[in-house]
């Protein structure tokens, strides 16, 4: 680590600007593969997914609420109504509905699968954007439309094979996961440059954590929060490490090499959780699903270097 810093320090001020982002983008990349992991190891524990994603929610909102009122404080003006309306109804659909389905599903599939299946959001918010804005569909996109899709098939078949049913059930979820988090993108596009990224996320997490905390109020029991030390650890650990250091190692990633270079390293994400998922959870991995996993990154790397 201390070379790899020392050969950083002495590239030129752009280069290490370069260096610093990948890093960032990497770190970001892997937090996130991680929390279908935290989740799947959770279940061992029998936890059912509204419990374990209240744990998530709670032990990220107090961050979250630091980093809304930093915000606030420098904001010029506050939140007009409606601005508060569109971040709550995206919060709602973005990181609570996604959120919800997704560790749903996880309960179905392998955490390779549901990596690969929430990775083809881009060539669906290029579907969501053609359907509803008008734009036209580039021949990039359209490439990356085809083989994302047929590396999700190739996937599927590769679980399918081990839980038949379920696997489909689970599969069906993530992709609910995955068109829901597409659409919070669509719409985030238009308030944040409204009222800023950071700004907007915090409040946006925070809606999400109240809505879960009705939930669990409405379908649970207190005595569900009674659960083995390592649920909360995991819970922590989802909240810690898969959502509010990624978020923002995201962010300062984009601010240094830009989000077309951000995205194509995010296709480390898909990779990484096989890897992970096989190491921690002994997943059977197939070369049914290596292949999958290679058409998915190789569709977004083609979306990802599409110029602008």
């Amino acid at each position: 680590m201390n070379a790899i810093i020392r050969s950083i320090s002495k590239l030129k001020p752009s280069n290490r600007q370069v260096m610093f982002g990948l890093l960032l983008a990497i770190g970001a990349a892997l937090g996130f593969s991680m929390k279908a992991i935290f989740v799947k190891l959770a279940y061992n524990y029998e936890v059912d997914a509204i419990t374990l994603l209240m744990f998530r929610m709670a032990f990220a909102l107090p961050f979250f609420v630091v980093f809304a009122v930093i915000e606030e404080r420098k904001a010029e003006s506050p939140l007009s109504i409606n601005n508060i309306l569109v971040i709550s109804l995206l919060g709602l659909i973005g990181y609570y509905l996604s959120s919800l389905l997704d560790f749903i599903g996880l309960q179905y599939i392998t955490a390779g699968l549901e990596r690969l299946i929430l990775f083809i959001y881009p060539t669906m918010v290029v579907i969501i954007s053609a359907l509803f804005f008008g734009k036209r569909i580039h021949k990039e996109a359209l490439i990356a439309l085809i083989l994302s899709y047929i590396g999700i098939a190739l996937a599927m078949f590769h679980d399918l094979q081990l839980d038949g049913e379920h696997a489909l059930l689970g599969s069906l979820l993530i992709f609910g996961a995955t068109l829901t988090y597409s659409l919070f993108l669509v719409g985030s596009g238009e308030i944040i440059p409204k009222v800023g990224a950071r700004r907007f996320t915090s409040y946006a997490m925070i809606v999400s954590c109240l809505a879960v905390f009705i939930q669990f109020a409405l379908v649970r029991d207190l005595s569900d929060l009674v659960q083995p030390m390592a649920v909360y650890g995991y819970g922590f650990a989802m909240a810690l490490f898969s959502t509010v250091i990624p978020a923002f190692l995201l962010a300062a990633a984009i601010h240094r090499i830009g989000a077309g270079s951000t995205s194509i390293i995010g296709g480390l994400g898909p990779v990484a959780t096989i890897a992970m998922a096989a190491v921690m959870l002994n997943e059977p991995v197939s070369v049914m699903q290596i292949v999958g996993a290679l058409f998915v990154i190789g569709g977004i790397l083609v979306l990802g270097m599409k110029k602008p």
